[in-house]
């Protein structure tokens, strides 16, 4: 399913299309009466005497091939109140036969008129799905056309736009399977990013030895795939201003290694890598919209993998920043991958400020479930502003304890830490610990666990189910808060 969104300044004279009218809390007919024949509106302003007004979309039959659609706005209404409106819309009408929809945008107040870009905005996130395996595809394509004078202005469509082909990317990549986007196909994908003004640099294991990176070549070393860390740079703003830093786990499938997981659901592993995909997505979105910003993104691409050469528990690595690690679960990876990119990342972009993106622990789910990304960070600016993006886009957050007390519990015998609390407990936190180890320069650094978000098997209010692009949109928001 795709939907198809023309503006036209004029309205449309076709009569047999569907019509999306909106109209205030209380159903006051007077703010589309214009907008129909007198016979539509009589026959509307008869059936809203029986109808339910709590609900927020009406619709009345006017015949077998038209509709009017009645959406109501309360005054106060909030963009992402607007944005569920459209995908709820979307859920109603997607199977319908007669799918052109006009959308009258006068009948929206001038200064509310950027709701009709949410609306439409969660609309079209609601209609994503990952076909491309399916043999028998939807063909089926809700068209709608935005007409009258309160349409967007070029720069809100093309931001729009932006944020949803960026999380329409993240979306896509974590769909793939692991045969398909192992991290030979990642790098080369990632590579392509250059066309959008991206400046792409790609370490192979090569590269990457002669850095000192072997807490993450140590992850992939079991694989027949290749490792690599990847760095992608958007340049907004030529003031030689810090650059804005994000960070991604990109495990592309997860086996466990030698601490090898169960069989049951290992499928899902799979979608290990969708911290390093949400950092993707992010940077072609910024890219797409030209944000006037500098940000670099940061990806660690490896395969977790139980062969011949691979990483065993007790194995002690050294880290790019000197640091050592003894491995005592080889499952414990993610935060081995995100070792060596933080402290690469805080040392050679010297950046602003950090924030890394993982499906780091399943404690955090333990925690807090499909609702919320467990938030740990060094910095209370950094971590209000994420809270209050996060609020405002319907990706929450909730933050996470980090103190020095913790940190007994990842020191090691034999290195200078170990990778998993071994007595068990403050799963969640106690990696979270240890990645802040890695920040050498006490650069501001948040770490979002994304365990519990970035796949869903039911789907949410914004996403159909599989891989939710869960983080794209917060850090667009919280660039565009706070740093644009």
């Amino acid at each position: 399913m795709s939907v198809n969104i023309v503006y036209k300044n004029s309205l449309t004279k076709k009569k047999m299309s569907n019509h999306i009218l909106f109209v205030d809390e209380k159903f006051n007919t007077l703010s589309f009466k214009k907008h129909l024949l007198e016979k539509e509106y009589s026959y509307i302003l008869d059936l809203l005497k029986t109808s339910d007004l709590k609900k927020k979309i009406l619709s009345f039959d006017i015949s077998s091939k038209k509709k009017i659609i009645l959406i109501s706005l309360k005054n106060n209404i909030s963009s992402s109140e607007v944005e569920k409106l459209g995908a709820k819309f979307y859920d109603l009408y997607k199977d319908l036969k007669q799918n052109e929809f006009v959308l009258n945008s006068n009948t929206v107040l001038p200064k509310f008129k950027n709701n009709i870009g949410y609306f439409l905005h969660g609309l079209r996130l609601k209609s994503y799905n990952f076909e491309k395996y399916k043999t028998k595809k939807i063909k089926n394509n809700i068209s709608i056309i935005v007409t009258g004078k309160n349409i967007l202005s070029n720069k809100h469509k093309e931001k729009f736009k932006a944020i949803e082909e960026g999380s329409f990317y993240t979306r896509d990549l974590v769909s793939e399977p692991g045969n398909v986007l192992h991290p030979d196909e990642y790098a080369k994908r990632l590579n392509t990013l250059k066309k959008f003004g991206l400046k792409v640099n790609i370490y192979d294991e090569k590269k990457l030895k002669k850095l000192g990176m072997n807490t993450l070549l140590g992850v992939g070393q079991g694989s027949i795939r290749g490792s690599y860390l990847v760095t992608m740079e958007w340049k907004g703003l030529d003031d030689g201003s810090k650059p804005l830093a994000f960070v991604g786990k990109g495990v592309c499938f997860d086996t466990g290694g030698i601490s090898l997981k169960p069989a049951k659901f290992m499928e899902d592993m799979t979608y290990d890598m969708a911290g390093s995909a949400v950092v993707v997505g992010l940077m072609k979105s910024l890219a797409l919209r030209k944000a006037k910003i500098n940000a670099v993104g940061v990806v660690g691409l490896v395969e977790n993998m139980p062969g011949g050469n691979a990483l065993r528990p007790g194995d002690i690595l050294k880290s790019y920043s000197g640091k050592t690690v003894e491995v005592l679960n080889t499952d414990a990876e993610g935060r081995l991958v995100l070792a060596d990119a933080l402290t690469y990342t805080e040392e050679k972009f010297k950046p602003k400020f950090i924030i890394d993106l993982a499906t780091l622990t399943g404690a955090i789910i333990v925690s807090l479930g499909s609702e919320y990304a467990g938030l740990f960070s060094n910095n209370e600016k950094l971590s209000k502003e994420l809270i209050d993006a996060g609020e405002k886009v319907e990706e929450k957050v909730w933050r996470m304890p980090l103190n020095k007390n913790f940190d007994k519990l990842i020191d090691s015998k034999n290195a200078d830490m170990q990778n998993i609390n071994y007595v068990g407990g403050a799963g969640s936190t106690t990696a979270a610990q240890f990645l802040q180890r890695f920040i050498i320069n006490k650069t501001p650094w948040a770490h979002l666990d994304i365990a519990g978000m970035a796949f869903s098997k039911y789907g949410g209010a914004l996403n159909s189910s599989g891989a939710t692009g869960y983080g794209v949109r917060l850090l667009n928001k919280l660039i565009e808060d706070n740093y644009e």
